[in-house]
């Protein structure tokens, strides 16, 4: 996306990037919606500069949340602006979701990657599972309070092997690999001392105002979800149940053993659900938006 310069990042000037980004407005819904219009419909790259800048803020608050595993944070912030204008390459607008709300999973997906490939997870598998280990050992760990460096004891491997279901030997193998201390919320940004971690996560703690956004808007996501879903026949909601929203999604192989059908078949029934799925989304946004903008008309009239 060819756009107006952004802020560069380096861990050398990591606090006057977090200290400039903050200068960049966040946008209301309405705001942000003729944006995305203007960069999808007229390929406006202003307009998507905006998009990006105004959402800074989020990229740098999610890849703090990935500063345990050893990568220099301006490097995670810098993968997370490519998720970040990858999600606005691609957003639709009409959907009726806030940009914050999809950009999140492009963001992630880009810092995850990232990490991954620095980790040269390769030479031990990169399946979902071990995916999912890699990404949430340290959790576990803090759930049963396994915050000693070194070897978990076997009852705790146990634990975490059942809970995220991987083999024992993987979640002794991972502990190993991320055996490393966690940083301090004191601890400078910066070797010269200038600013610290905990300066930068009270600053960017969400409001009561934002919680509640978020909230209404998951809700609403679910609403939609579950208005769409009852449009399919009972088939194509399993079958796109199993497929796209399942942590480790079924293979069509199993699925075309349960219905007797070719893979080749539950795969055209799985596209076919999806894209009923994504129509019968985008018009019930479509209706919402035209509902809301009739009750302002009156409103004002």
């Amino acid at each position: 996306m060819a756009a107006p310069r952004m802020p560069s990042v380096s861990e050398s000037n990591l606090t006057r990037y977090l200290q400039e980004i903050r200068k960049f407005p966040m946008l209301e819904q309405n705001e942000e919606y003729m944006l995305a219009k203007s960069w999808r419909e007229h390929d406006d790259v202003e307009a998507a500069h905006k998009l990006v800048t105004s959402h800074l803020r989020l990229v740098a608050k999610i890849a703090m949340g990935y500063r345990g595993y050893g990568l220099p944070v301006s490097e995670l912030i810098s993968e997370g602006n490519v998720g970040m204008m990858q999600a606005v390459k691609r957003f639709d607008p009409e959907r009726g979701f806030r940009l914050a709300t999809y950009a999140m999973w492009w963001i992630r997906a880009a810092i995850q990657e990232y990490i991954l490939h620095s980790w040269s997870l390769v030479k031990m598998g990169t399946t979902a599972a071990q995916k999912k280990l890699f990404f949430n050992l340290r959790k576990m760990k803090g759930k049963i309070q396994a915050i000693d460096e070194g070897d978990l004891h076997p009852e705790q491997v146990t634990y975490i092997a059942t809970e995220l279901g991987v083999p024992e030997a993987d979640v002794v193998s991972m502990n190993r690999r991320l055996a490393a201390p966690d940083h301090s919320l004191n601890a400078p940004l910066r070797q010269d001392g200038d600013g610290e971690w905990m300066d930068w996560l009270e600053d960017e703690s969400e409001s009561q105002e934002s919680q509640l956004a978020e909230s209404e808007e998951l809700g609403k996501r679910r609403a939609l979800l579950k208005h769409a879903m009852a449009t399919l026949n009972e088939r194509e909601r399993h079958i796109l149940t199993e497929r796209r929203l399942q942590d480790e999604p079924t293979t069509l192989e199993d699925l075309s053993q349960v219905y007797g059908i070719s893979r080749e078949r539950v795969r055209q029934i799985e596209v076919r659900a999806f894209e009923k799925l994504q129509k019968s989304i985008r018009n019930a946004a479509i209706e919402e938006r035209l509902a809301s903008e009739q009750q302002l008309a009156e409103a004002d009239s």
